[in-house]
Order: structure tokens, then C-alpha cells, then sequence
């Protein structure tokens, strides 16, 4: 699993100019079962999802593809953590230690 943490580095009105193309882009991934939740940081400097991904590569390739990467507006900061224990709801996304 993965969080994916986004900082804004152009104005929050250029952010505000890609919002469109950005939230169809999540749409594309939560359809794909890539992101199971995202939402905006408070103060409203960037964003936050969480993925899930065969592979950091895989992950990193989605990213890329964010319109608001694309556009240079957002740096992003990828974790990878390993979900031993979730909610019931996120069962299904458990995984083993290696």
C-alpha cells in the first residue's frame, strides 16, 4: 500500500485552474481500484491518497500522470507501507509481513 502525499509548488489559483482534469484523473483511479481514498490537507497546501499498487514503479507511473504533475503544480512524496491491520471495510487490502 501507499501514500501519496502531494505539496503544491505554484499557486493555489494554478491548482485551482487544473482542478477539473485532476479530479478526473483520481476518478480513473478509483475506477482502476488503484486509490481507495484521497482528500485535501488542512491548512490546504497539497493532498493526500492512499493506493494500492503491485510495485512502487507502478505507483510512481499513476503519479506521473496526474495532471497537476504534469503541469508542475505539486510535488509528490510516495510512502510505501506495508497494511497489516485495517478497518473491516479495507479488509480485503491486508497483507502479510514478508
Amino acid at each position: 500500500m501507499f501514500v501519496l502525499e502531494l505539496t503544491y509548488t505554484a499557486p493555489v489559483e494554478r491548482v485551482d485552474a487544473l482542478m477539473g482534469e485532476h479530479i478526473a484523473w483520481l476518478d480513473e483511479q478509483y475506477a482502476a481500484g488503484v486509490f481507495i481514498a484521497s482528500g485535501r490537507k488542512s491548512p490546504r497546501d497539497g493532498g493526500v491518497i492512499l493506493a494500492v499498487g503491485e510495485d512502487r514503479a507502478t505507483v510512481e507511473k499513476v503519479a506521473a500522470a496526474d495532471p497537476f504533475a504534469e503541469h508542475g503544480v505539486c510535488a509528490y512524496r510516495i510512502t510505501e507501507f506495508i497494511a497489516t491491520r485495517t478497518a473491516p471495510g479495507l479488509a480485503p487490502y491486508r497483507q502479510r509481513l514478508p
